[in-house]
């Protein structure tokens, strides 16, 4: 089915979607809850700190990728959860890869923190 909509209309409508897929993943998901507050936590210590504007940019936006990976897992998760609740191999190995770029995300975030902050203050 087509959609017609364009211009400001189709953007408008486009942010709704957005916004209601967030406010989804706030109510639904705990993980995106958590790490949610964590984002907000480290945004705030980002701006505080004394850094170039590159570093901050890299600082804020490992954080935010952490979120926006953990967006497309939980979207993942709900597609599966919605085809069937029974054991199938391929709805297991797509979750365990979507929780896997969750970490990958992480581990991403967490190295670019820590060499980031070690440089600056040595």
């Amino acid at each position: 089915m087509a959609n017609n909509t364009t211009g400001i209309t189709r953007i408008i409508k486009a942010a709704g979607y957005s916004w209601k897929g967030l406010r989804a993943a706030w109510i639904n998901e705990a993980a995106f809850r958590q790490e949610g507050v964590a984002a907000v936590i480290a945004i705030l210590i980002a701006c505080w700190l004394d850094v170039d504007p590159i570093t901050r940019i890299l600082l804020i936006g490992s954080v935010v990728l952490v979120m926006i990976v953990e967006i497309l897992n939980s979207a993942i998760e709900a597609l599966v959860d919605r085809v069937g609740t029974d054991y199938h191999e391929l709805s297991g190995r797509a979750k365990d890869m979507g929780s896997a770029a969750v970490l990958i995300a992480i581990i991403l975030a967490v190295v670019t923190w820590v060499t980031l902050l070690w440089s600056h203050l040595r």
